[in-house]
Parts: structure tokens; sequence; C-alpha cells
């Protein structure tokens, strides 16, 4: 019998809290979801089955996105409380927002995948200039004035705004594979915190300021794949106190998008059971 069997859910939406150093699990489910944002009354965002969901104590509430489907991994909410989103159809991923305004698609060429955004900025990975290599961009909050920040040969993603507004976090293999890596707001100064053995993704800063938290996969692993034996790890900015927090079984869609409780005491993170 496989863990799921066992355990009755394929996908654990759980709390990890600083102060405690200890987890709660805030849903269980059989269906795959994903990629958990963290919304100020206290729900989740996530996605699975292509499309988006409400998760709480309750279980899963479908979210409308229109003819917006295929939705990914990549979504999370706006300063001004509407939901931002990327969903495939036959030219790549397109950006999305749902607010007060409606559902609209936003102007930027297609692939972008959604990962962040401030008072004044969206970020995102993205493919520009006719290759395949994944870089990083910046617009503003309506999809305007895109600027690519990442023009190397490199693969550059998960990017994430600091609390401060004036970095981006971001992970970048340009030194052999992937580690954690910070930029200004322009791309200037882009370079690595720390340099390990670990292959590390999706670096995500808290709201207070403080800390850094992202994904480790084992050395050696090939771009970030599901189902893999991680830990999430956690630093200051300056990339000091880092530290392990704990093991895991996930990767794909566990801290993929930003995941902080709105006062940055406690995160939230995918854990999985082996599919059966």
């Amino acid at each position: 019998m496989s863990d799921n069997q066992a355990t009755g859910w394929r996908s654990s939406l759980e709390v990890f809290d600083l102060a405690t150093g200890t987890v709660r699990v805030a849903l269980r489910t059989p269906q795959l979801i994903e990629a958990p944002n963290w919304h100020p009354e206290g729900w989740f965002l996530v996605n699975g089955d292509g499309h988006l969901w409400r998760a709480d104590a309750s279980g899963l509430t479908p979210i409308k996105t229109g003819s917006a489907e295929r939705c990914n991994n990549d979504h999370g909410f706006l300063p001004d409380g509407g939901i931002i989103f990327s969903a495939h159809d036959g030219s790549g991923a397109r950006m999305h927002v749902h607010d007060a305004q409606g559902l609209r698609a936003l102007p930027q060429p297609r692939p972008s995948w959604w990962h962040g955004a401030n008072a004044r900025h969206l970020c995102y990975a993205c493919v520009r200039g006719g290759d395949r290599i994944v870089r990083i961009a910046r617009s503003d909050l309506d999809g305007g004035n895109e600027i690519v920040l990442t023009p190397g040969a490199a693969h550059h993603d998960g990017p994430d705004f600091s609390a401060c507004g004036q970095h981006i976090w971001f992970n970048s293999d340009a030194t052999g594979h992937a580690q954690i890596w910070r930029m200004r707001l322009d791309g200037a100064e882009a370079a690595p915190v720390f340099h390990d053995e670990n292959v590390n993704w999706f670096p995500h800063p808290s709201p207070c300021g403080g800390h850094v938290v992202y994904l480790a996969y084992a050395p050696g692993t090939e771009g970030h794949p599901r189902d893999r034996d991680v830990s999430l790890w956690i630093m200051r900015p300056d990339g000091s106190g880092r530290h392990k927090l704990l093991d895991l079984f996930g990767g794909q869609g566990t801290l993929n998008v930003p995941c902080w409780s709105p006062d940055g005491q406690a995160f939230a993170f995918m854990r999985y059971a082996p599919e059966a």
C-alpha cells in the first residue's frame, strides 16, 4: 500500500510557525494542489487540475477564471486584493488579473509566468528574443513598460520582491547549478547570496524583511521536479543565519510563489504523498 492510500491524501497544505518552529496541517486532500499563497483573511490560493481554488479548513472552493483555463502554479495576490495568475493556451503562458474590474489578460508577450508583485511592479519569468532561455522581467502593475532584467544565457527563475522594494530575489544557474541570487530592481548588482552543493529554488523574502525561505533539492537535480525528497531552508537577507527548517517529500508545487503570512511570522507550503 502506498503512503497516500494509507493516509487518504495526496496533498498536504501546511504552515510553518517561526516562533515555535512547529508545523500544522491546514488542509489535506486526495487532489493534487500546488503553490499556496496566504490571503490576509487567512485562506490560501492554490491551483489544481488546471483551475484555481480557495483552500481552507473546510476544503477546496473553485475560483472562477472565465475563459482562462489551464491555470498553473504561478499565481498570487496584488496589492489591491486582486488575484493574478498565469494560464496556458496554444501560444504559451499568459498572465491574467481577476479583480473588482473583472477578468482580463495582461499585454505582455507569451510565455510569461507570474511570480511577484509590489505596490508598483510585477516580476515574472519569461522567454523573449526568439530562444528558449528563461529570463526575469519587470513591468508596471498593468503589464506595461516591460524590462527584461537578466539578458544572459543562464536560466533565471522564481523572482520575488524584497520587503523594502529595492531588490528582486531569484534563482539562477549562472554559476553552474541553481543558487539563490539577488539584484536591484533595474537588474544591477545581480549576484549569488551564497553557494552550496544543493540545487536551490524559489526564494521568498518575508513581509517583515527579516527572513528569506527557499526550497533545496539534492545535488545534481535538474530543474525543479515534483515528488522528490527536498528541504526548506531559511536565512537572513544578507545570507547569514542560514539553516535547514525541515525535510519533506515535495518539490514542484511546494514553494513556487509568495507564501508568507501578512505579518511575516509563518509561511505556507505543500507536502506530498507519493502517487498511487
